[in-house]
């Protein structure tokens, strides 16, 4: 039987808040930098989303159905390409006209929701499920937490909402001896397939591919194949999954990434031992071998594979709190614009900015980073929070003066 390879992308862009001060709280409702919104949008859509979406258009006919792939796109990124960049929703859904591309379902808000509101996380599982249908026509049955962070308890939940398979890392605190390449089950529910991401080899492409002191620079796709061929006989499923800015932002094409992507699909199938498959497919084709035990959350980020890159701190815990005290009443208010503004402030790269890890993994943090320091991207944060605070409290009668946009739109 082949070795089946699975690609997997990561698409997601925050709204960037604005710098909100003391003293704006309590006078201005209005968080959000809307310049920078739209400039990051256009710049990363020129370098990477457009030109990446034609070359993986090109690769898929060229093979006529042998390449398969899979997209999350979170549901900030799909508000922003209907806002910004139209011609960039629409390549993606071309790509999904050519039923070799998986979209899957995730928190519509890029949220840690699955860490502190089960409620939470299953509403922005359904919302952003109903976005993906709407918009690719097509309902997900394959899912990935944000920054795939997985846990048995999340598992069951994922599982209990109907989803078949779900991604995670395959981090080695979580696998000890055991191998990332083949298929696990949620150890509460078996019902749920878990497919593992192989950290060394997506590294690889993600962070290592144009530092020039790396050992195996320049890497190319035969070179990574042979990699492939290496992982040995009995391997069943090599995943590979990535940030889908990767491709022109983290690596500029002047390194030579687009090209890489370009002869890999085809230096894959040369070989006649490997098939590409989305996820939903790969976890129909194998049969589990294990259940997975993962009693505390893990994920794809930094060295230790953890929360710690949210939740490592005073400063992100201190945040993380307040804005979910506020869950309950802000959904008792059953205002759309109230829902929109705390589902916005949920975005993970929020806490992320709060991150202190500047030792070990101080690049990855400051990478599309607004702030100077954790401590400013914390006052910001918590300014704002003060002022929505306020807005929650204020009486059901009372509306906004000024609403943004977009908090129209059906959240």
């Amino acid at each position: 039987m082949k070795k089946t390879i699975c690609f997997y992308f990561q698409v997601h862009q925050p709204y960037r808040l604005r710098q909100y001060r003391f003293f704006d709280i309590g006078k201005s409702d209005y968080y959000y930098d809307d310049f920078a919104n739209r400039n990051f949008m256009g710049r990363i859509s020129e370098r990477c989303y457009l030109p990446m979406n034609r070359l993986m258009l090109e690769v898929i006919t060229a093979h006529k159905g042998a390449f398969k792939v899979a997209y999350s796109i979170s549901g900030m990124a799909l508000q922003q390409f209907e806002e910004y960049a139209p011609d960039v929703l629409q390549s993606f859904q071309a790509l999904a006209a050519t039923g070799c591309v998986e979209f899957l379902a995730e928190t519509y808000a890029h949220s840690l929701a699955s860490l502190a509101s089960e409620g939470e996380f299953r509403s922005q599982l359904q919302l952003h499920a109903d976005t993906v249908e709407r918009l690719f026509g097509k309902k997900p049955v394959t899912f990935r937490n944000t920054e795939l962070i997985y846990s048995d308890s999340i598992g069951a939940v994922v599982a209990d909402m109907g989803y078949e398979t779900m991604l995670a890392e395959g981090a080695k605190h979580i696998l000890g001896w055991k191998s990332p390449h083949y298929l696990y089950t949620n150890v509460i529910n078996p019902k749920l397939k878990i497919l593992l991401r192989n950290f060394s080899l997506s590294d690889d492409i993600a962070f290592r591919f144009s530092n020039r002191a790396w050992e195996h620079w320049p890497l190319t796709a035969d070179k990574f194949v042979n990699w492939l061929q290496e992982l040995g006989e009995k391997e069943e499923v090599i995943n590979l999954f990535m940030d889908y800015e990767t491709f022109g932002e983290h690596q500029p094409m002047s390194s030579g990434i687009f090209a890489f992507m370009r002869h890999l699909p085809e230096a894959i199938l040369r070989q006649g031992d490997f098939e590409l498959l989305t996820p939903a497919e790969t976890a129909a084709k194998h049969q589990p071998v294990a259940p997975l035990h993962v009693p505390f959350a893990s994920s794809w980020a930094d060295e230790e594979r953890d929360v710690s890159a949210w939740l490592g701190n005073e400063l992100q815990n201190e945040a993380f709190s307040k804005l979910y005290a506020l869950e309950e009443e802000v959904k008792a208010k059953n205002k759309p614009e109230l829902l929109a503004h705390f589902r916005d402030l949920q975005a993970s790269d929020h806490f992320y900015y709060m991150c202190t890890k500047y030792f070990s993994d101080g690049a990855v943090h400051k990478y599309f980073n607004p702030y100077p320091t954790p401590y400013e991207a914390f006052i910001n944060y918590m300014n704002v929070i003060s002022d929505f605070q306020i807005r929650v409290g204020q009486t059901a009668g009372k509306t906004r003066a000024k609403t943004k946009a977009k908090t129209n739109k059906k959240r």
